[in-house]
């Protein structure tokens, strides 16, 4: 389920509850042009119709809760399909021939556009005996990666190697009755980077408006997260990199050279996430903890469901038709407004409608 309006942004806040909220009648006044130009009766009602807001407000967080439940409950269902997955990715078990049956004329005359393509640039042609020698599909993850904007924007070069040792991506939710969380689960084969054979990066959420603004509630949302430890091994680990530094001493005038390990760009700085200051947030480091929180519900969202359909190129086809979709409604849009700027010359006082008596937004 693809509930687009889990907001990707940190915020605090205690539970709503049923305590009372206390209506701000200036912040109202500023928000309802003219509101004080209302009469008193109907500025009581409007007060009542705000609260009854805030018990629908409430009812929707319940709502989102038992969806999480229900999530948690269907994980179990799509767990032996993703087990399937990473055993015929990893090379584990051979797909029998009828597992294997699928037709598509399109898919097949892609193919072959694509192998003529690479053979044109390829120098010489790839061994047979090797082909048949492989097993299972060889860089599944890296390549899905590398086919998602906003996860290709995170690897690096000194990544891939590492990634090539991936072998599933799966996603675990919380036990009944503990706090909201989601995980995401990256199983590693035995590698010589590091001993870890499961990254992990936990999400939390919560689903219940917010004290300060409870009227703004429209879903559940991500409010923090946390990665793990990643055991590197000597001098392979790629989110530090040295660097060489001389230095001159004071008295003596003699240099000397030191080197010392700087933090550099990697996909795996994703494991150790940066945390909200309590001093405040600044725009750079809201940004970047929103980008974290919007990655962590991709992968869990899309990546992980679609694979396959990232792996061949198919799912990038389906995002990019809907933002095609919202730019040519855009686009509709703007033409109407650009048709009711030339009508106006043309005003027929019959057919305009009689003016509002009081207009509120």
């Amino acid at each position: 389920m693809d509930r687009k309006n889990e907001k990707s942004e940190a915020k605090g806040g205690g539970k709503g509850g049923n305590k009372p909220f206390q209506l701000d009648k200036h912040e109202i006044i500023e928000r309802i042009p003219n509101f004080h130009l209302l009469p008193k009766p109907v500025k009581r009602r409007v007060y009542a119709l705000k609260r009854l807001q805030l018990q629908s407000a409430n009812i929707e967080a319940k709502f989102y809760e038992e969806v999480h439940e229900l999530e948690r409950k269907y994980a179990g269902l799509y767990q032996p399909v993703y087990d399937k997955r990473r055993e015929i990715v990893s090379g584990a078990v051979e797909p029998t021939d009828e597992e294997c049956e699928w037709h598509s004329d399109q898919e097949e005359d892609d193919l072959a556009e694509n192998l003529q393509k690479k053979a044109a640039l390829e120098e010489k042609p790839a061994d047979s005996a090797d082909s048949v020698d492989q097993k299972g599909v060889p860089d599944f993850w890296l390549t899905v990666f590398k086919h998602v904007d906003l996860l290709g924007e995170m690897l690096q070069e000194h990544d891939e190697p590492i990634l090539k040792h991936l072998q599933n991506v799966t996603v675990k939710f919380s036990e009944p009755g503990k706090p909201m969380t989601f995980t995401l689960e990256f199983h590693f084969e035995s590698n010589s980077y590091f001993s870890n054979t499961l990254l992990t990066k936990v999400y939390h959420m919560k689903s219940e408006p917010d004290n300060n603004d409870p009227l703004s509630f429209e879903g559940p949302e991500i409010v923090d997260c946390e990665g793990c430890k990643i055991d590197w091994h000597k001098g392979k680990d790629v989110t530090v990199k040295v660097v060489k530094k001389k230095q001159k001493h004071k008295g003596r005038g003699t240099i000397r050279t030191v080197t010392k390990e700087v933090p550099q760009e990697s996909f795996f700085n994703f494991f150790n996430p940066v945390k909200a200051s309590p001093e405040g947030m600044d725009e750079e480091l809201d940004f970047t903890i929103a980008t974290d929180f919007e990655i962590g519900h991709f992968f869990r969202e899309r990546v992980i469901p679609r694979a396959v359909l990232y792996f061949t190129g198919e799912a990038l086809e389906d995002d990019e038709s809907f933002e095609e979709e919202d730019l040519e409604e855009g686009e509709e849009e703007d033409l109407d407004e650009e048709g009711d700027e030339e009508e106006e010359g043309d005003f027929d006082p019959t057919k305009a409608p009689p003016p509002a008596e009081c207009k509120q937004q």
